[in-house]
């Protein structure tokens, strides 16, 4: 009986999870943050992010945190960046939610795109070293 308990509380807490993520990705901003670190397939940091869909530090870090929080994104400190990436998914339903965000047409998401290519241009080393809406980023346009 204890095994059936702790089999439901755990599928009870994978669904509530699960109602979270989609309940993040309902959002535009968060919708098209997930949407960007699925096409450039890298990890970003707060500072590209911003500079990239042109939010504010405090938009786009709540954004990034509900994301982390919702289990699709990871994060990773190296030196004073905090990296985000996308969640290793491996149940069938948590799968669907990232290949349904990864066929959206690109219409509504191609300006962060090619923006992100060249904000991740600015990379050393695979590094980032240029703060958000920095001179050199904005010297770009």
């Amino acid at each position: 009986m204890i095994v059936s308990l702790t089999n439901k509380k755990a599928k009870l807490m994978d669904n509530e999870q699960y109602i979270d993520a989609l309940k993040a990705l309902a959002e535009p901003n968060r919708l098209r943050l997930f949407w960007l670190l699925i096409h450039v397939d890298q990890r970003i940091t707060l500072a590209e992010a911003m500079d990239v869909t042109k939010e504010t530090q405090y938009n786009v870090s709540r954004n990034l945190k509900i994301l982390y929080k919702a289990k699709l994104l990871t994060q990773e400190k190296s030196g004073k960046w905090v990296y985000y990436t996308l969640a290793e998914q491996k149940q069938p339903h948590w799968c669907a939610i990232v290949e349904s965000v990864r066929t959206l047409p690109p219409t509504g998401f191609s300006d962060v795109s090619s923006l992100c290519m060249k904000r991740l241009a600015m990379r050393v080393n695979n590094q980032c070293v240029v703060g958000p809406n920095s001179d050199e980023w904005l010297n770009q346009f």
